[in-house]
């Protein structure tokens, strides 16, 4: 879905794709140069991060395996409700393994907080998290972020795996929602 399918939906536009490809391909290098000879694994959050785990592992140049959770902390609404749920769980034994979390945005930074506690106990080799977005301004749990997108204002947004109520997710570029279509 291009950003001219739903402008009138849209308050504006904050990244194009080709902003968000150009930039995924430097994480995608920068993993590259980090884990060479390492093998990650991947570890994305469904369902935001299918975007972001798409792009950067098919631009990545080295092997990595890639294996998905699915968190909950949002439930349908457009704030963190602050409850963390796994409501799927890995398939793959993390123990020993080099770990790389594929985030689509760090909002709070609560989930993620329980996510890296949650695979540490695991005993991983290494955690570290790739995210899409990040809003610095709504951190309640500093996270560290090793390869970052986009710092983005806390506004709702929506595009590159992105959604409100399940829906904008398939939008190309990213976009700040016009507070109508959710009130």
């Amino acid at each position: 879905m291009n950003i001219d399918d739903v402008s009138g939906d849209l308050s504006a536009v904050l990244l194009t794709e080709e902003q968000i490809t150009a930039r995924i391909a430097q994480l995608a290098s920068e993993i590259d140069r980090d884990y060479n000879g390492l093998q990650p694994l991947l570890v994305g959050i469904l369902s935001g991060a299918v975007m972001v785990m798409a792009d950067l592992s098919r631009m990545m140049r080295i092997h990595c395996e890639m294996d998905w959770m699915a968190i909950s902390s949002y439930g349908s609404g457009v704030a963190s409700s602050g409850v963390v749920r796994i409501l799927k769980d890995l398939n793959t034994s993390v123990v020993g393994r080099h770990i790389l979390i594929v985030e689509d945005i760090v909002d709070t930074g609560l989930t993620l907080s329980y996510l890296i506690e949650n695979l540490k106990s695991r005993n991983p080799a290494s955690i570290e998290v790739c995210a899409g977005f990040r809003k610095p301004d709504r951190a309640r749990k500093e996270v560290k972020v090793k390869y970052l997108g986009f710092d983005i204002p806390s506004d709702f947004v929506v595009g590159y795996g992105l959604d409100y109520a399940g829906r904008y997710r398939n939008l190309r570029g990213l976009g700040i929602l016009n507070p109508a279509v959710y009130s």
